[in-house]
């Protein structure tokens, strides 16, 4: 039947700002009085990539599913290699399913299945249970939803996208497409179109109209066709860094030794599509975006110094329950470095694996595919905001 994809992309840039000085001042027979009030700065958020998945689960869509299986962490690798300013933006990805029976008629056949998050390994983690059921998809209801629903930032240094992937008319339901991209764009958000069928076919039913009055990119692909992966030399060592990673996590919180275990469920995940698929996730567990400060020790001591001194003795893991906060202050020290240094491998390998995959492409006709579609866009649409683009 029909799936839909949307992958809203957006970066938040803040500024700290200087409080100022209030005085009072009363004439005449009184004394001049001045009052100062100093507050301190708040604290503004990071530049933010957001992406929010919008996917029609209806029958005919599995292929689309699969293909956003094998590239979600390709996708997520192509947004790391933005920078604004120099920075590197904190990346948000949100999920929503679509068009599904299971699914109440009263909100359209619409859920939200994950929030915009910067836990990572949870979109993954929902992605690959999603499953297909005949339904009706209504595009500009979806889009409204995310428009409405979402935390999306505010600053208009922002990058906010929407990719939504299909192969029904674009203009079914009661809610008027263009008056849901209308909202979207008012709030800087740019709606990108993906048929998933012939490209005639995808305009004159209006996927290419809604890409337009969304300020973005239409593309048509075959939602069929299965994701083609090439294999590097450097494949190898980059899995056995992955296993090596694994080792650093010191999950903490009633909810770490759980987060811990799905972490290592959704590797599962990314080998059981391919090896290429997985290596493409180790790669993603290298980068500043994929950080899980909610579960583990050595992130949320990089938001907070003194984490280690506000926990307690129970929600800590059992083998670090008997000792004192200085051990346990060296321990994680000592597993970070580590970290950072099969991180820094990572990192020069997949250097060479993507000038490797780079050349290897050169060689053959590109696959048109839902990776390579939103790839492409963000690269392009992120160096008109004033992005750049680190390899």
């Amino acid at each position: 039947m029909k799936t839909t994809f949307i992958i809203s992309t957006l970066f938040a840039t803040a500024l700290s700002f200087a409080n100022c000085t209030n005085a009072n001042s009363n004439a005449k027979n009184y004394s001049i009085t001045t009052s100062t009030a100093v507050t301190k700065p708040t604290k503004t958020e990071n530049t933010k990539i957001q992406v929010a998945i919008l996917l029609d689960t209806s029958n005919s869509m599995d292929g689309l599913i699969e293909q956003a299986k094998s590239r979600l962490w390709n996708i997520v690798n192509t947004l790391t290699t933005l920078k604004y300013h120099g920075k590197t933006p904190d990346i948000e990805i949100g999920l929503y399913e679509y068009g599904n029976d299971g699914l109440s008629q009263q909100s359209n056949y619409i859920r939200q299945v994950a929030p915009l998050t910067t836990d990572l390994d949870l979109i993954s983690e929902k992605l690959f249970s999603l499953r297909t059921n005949g339904g009706s998809e209504y595009c500009g209801a979806v889009i409204t939803d995310a428009t409405k629903q979402l935390n999306w930032g505010k600053d208009k240094s922002s990058m906010k996208l929407i990719y939504i992937a299909g192969n029904e008319p674009f203009n079914q339901g009661g809610i008027n497409y263009r008056e849901a991209i209308s909202d979207a764009v008012h709030n800087d958000i740019y709606i990108n179109t993906i048929f998933c069928g012939n490209q005639e076919e995808g305009i004159r039913t209006f996927w290419k109209d809604g890409a337009d009055a969304g300020k973005g990119k239409y593309f048509n692909i075959d939602s069929n066709r299965a994701v083609l992966y090439i294999a590097t030399p450097y494949d190898v060592r980059i899995s056995e860094c992955n296993a090596k990673i694994n080792e650093t996590y010191i999950s903490y919180g009633v909810k770490g030794a759980e987060k811990k275990r799905n972490q290592e469920m959704q590797d599962s995940n990314a080998q059981g599509v391919s090896a290429a698929n997985y290596t493409e996730r180790a790669v993603s567990k290298s980068k500043a975006a994929y950080k899980n400060d909610s579960w583990d020790l050595i992130d949320k001591v990089k938001e907070d110094k003194e984490a280690v001194t506000k926990l307690k003795k129970e929600e800590l893991p059992k083998e670090l329950q008997n000792k004192s906060a200085a051990e346990i202050k060296a321990y994680v020290e000592k597993k970070g470095k580590e970290r950072e240094a099969i991180q820094k491998e990572i990192g020069e390998l997949a250097k060479k694996r993507q000038a490797y995959i780079d050349a290897e492409t050169k060689k053959s006709k590109s696959q048109d595919d839902l990776g390579n579609a939103i790839s492409t866009s963000v690269i392009a649409f992120a160096k008109v905001k004033g992005y750049t683009v680190e390899k």
